[in-house]
């Protein structure tokens, strides 16, 4: 009976490590024209088990609009945030160029249809947009940004597929150590009680 349990209990563990190691999928796409948007995001174990999805708009949340247009909004106070949070940037700072090892962009496709009122200003500013397009997709095999120019006017729509894995094994070290900071926990409640 205890060899079994103990079996389980191994099987269990195993798995755990397998897909702390494998890691998280997150896709994230995305449509804008004019002021209509359109997302989803999907979060996945394994690289192929949905956990979670997200689609905005949903159908709760435009029942859901004209009730929140009606609740209060609470201020959080952002100078006593900013103040607890002083401390924490150098914690900070090392916990983001950790996470930033265990993020790996599997997918970066995106495209963007700019256009202001000028066209002088619309051909300058797309030309910007370009050359920075232009750095990323020479700087990661796995971009695909594009822009093209709209003579008709103010635009700035876009849609795109992204796709992010990652390696939770590599993460929890640096959060442990960021979370047994005590100003970073002092930041913690300060954001939770406002």
């Amino acid at each position: 009976m205890l060899s079994i349990l103990g079996m389980i209990i191994l099987i269990i563990i195993l798995f755990i490590i397998i897909l702390l190691y494998i890691g998280v999928k997150i896709a994230f796409i995305y449509e804008k024209k004019g002021s209509a948007f359109k997302g989803c995001l999907k979060i996945l174990i394994l690289k192929k088990i949905k956990v979670y999805s997200l689609e905005y708009p949903s159908k709760e949340s435009e029942e859901n609009e004209e009730e929140e247009e009606e609740e209060d909004e609470t201020d959080h106070n952002i100078k006593e945030i900013f103040e607890l949070a002083k401390p924490c940037f150098e914690d900070l700072k090392e916990f983001i160029k950790s996470l930033v090892k265990c993020i790996h962009i599997t997918k970066l496709e995106n495209h963007l249809i700019f256009g202001l009122d000028s066209y002088a200003d619309t051909a300058k500013y797309i030309g910007y947009i370009w050359s920075i397009f232009i750095i990323f997709n020479t700087t990661h095999k796995n971009a695909r940004l594009s822009a093209q120019p709209s003579f008709g006017g103010s635009v700035l729509d876009a849609k795109g597929a992204n796709e992010v894995d990652i390696n939770l094994l590599k993460i929890i070290p640096p959060a442990i150590k960021l979370i047994s900071k005590k100003q970073f926990r002092e930041l913690i409640k300060g954001v939770r009680n406002g």
